[in-house]
């Protein structure tokens, strides 16, 4: 079961469930955090309140997908882990002038070490939602996405559910200097997550998802990779706990979880790109890319 937010026929926002069959069913809830927080009154599952919410509801018409989608969750802050799988170290290392201490880099330290690099990402104001752009630096010569699986977390660190994100790099900003890390992470529209959030009770194994990132240019397929999230390294609860140790965690907080997919060779965005990020059983988040002067509208 996934939980979507689109903007309704009236121009308020509305929830809706998205079942395995690609039926969308209205939903009284007004956002996802006030769904979890009805159902741990209830003493029931997030999945229960929807089934009892849904329960001879009669879907909404058409594909769902061609909804006016919004993030499926407000999210205060979304917040990131790097070097999470060992080909983002290994593109970390590629890019990274002056980051080696002897025979090692900084990246293979934080690789193996107990502590994991996490860091601030974006803002619900800065987050692109499905179908509006994401934008690019006008400092920077090599942007790429970061296809990603995002953990929608609560302030205790509970995982409530799985996303889809796209945490967009400057990889010549970071690898000129690891201390431009926020400089090559953060800006305007450098971030975006959606469609939907997979409920997390109703993926049985969260480390066998296929992500796949496509990115069109001028109507034909310019980078096709897929990877899996069998190949990271760390725990999802692991991230979540040190994302809340010591640290004020907001509900619907996402922290995304790092990448295995990094576009070959020197591969940057350009204006006019199409962005497609799929994850198994949650969706695909597709964005435009726009220059960072571009003038946008929601």
């Amino acid at each position: 079961m996934r939980i979507i937010r689109y903007i309704g026929d009236d121009g308020a926002a509305r929830l809706a469930a998205v079942t395995d069959e690609e039926q969308a069913f209205p939903l009284r809830s007004p956002d996802f955090m006030a769904l979890v927080r009805e159902a741990d009154e209830a003493g029931i599952t997030p999945l229960e309140a929807v089934r009892r919410q849904i329960a001879g509801a009669q879907p909404l018409p058409g594909d769902w997908r061609e909804l006016n989608l919004l993030t499926p969750v407000d999210a205060p802050e979304v917040w990131a882990a790097g070097v999470t799988y060992e080909r983002s170290k290994e593109a970390r290392n590629e890019e990274s002038k002056g980051a080696a201490t002897g025979d090692e880099t900084f990246y293979d330290k934080v690789y193996r070490a107990e502590r994991p690099e996490i860091f601030f990402k974006s803002t619900n104001a800065r987050t692109a939602r499905p179908g509006t752009p994401v934008c690019i630096r006008s400092d920077s010569d090599w942007q790429v996405p970061e296809p990603e699986l995002g953990i929608v977390l609560d302030r205790g660190g509970r995982i409530l559910g799985y996303t889809v994100g796209n945490d967009m790099s400057c990889r010549d900003i970071e690898g000129e200097n690891p201390l431009y890390l926020p400089q090559a992470k953060i800006w305007r529209r450098s971030c975006s997550i959606g469609p939907a959030i997979r409920l997390a009770e109703t993926v049985p194994n969260p480390y066998d998802l296929t992500i796949t990132c496509r990115i069109y240019r001028d109507g034909q397929l310019a980078v096709n990779e897929s990877a899996n999230t069998g190949q990271l390294r760390r725990k999802l609860d692991e991230l979540a706990s040190f994302l809340v140790r010591d640290n004020v965690v907001f509900d619907g907080t996402v922290l995304l979880t790092g990448t295995c997919i990094v576009p070959p060779d020197r591969f940057t965005l350009q204006p006019g790109d199409r962005i497609e990020i799929d994850i198994t059983g949650i969706g695909t988040l597709i964005n435009p890319v726009a220059a960072a002067d571009a003038a946008i509208q929601d």
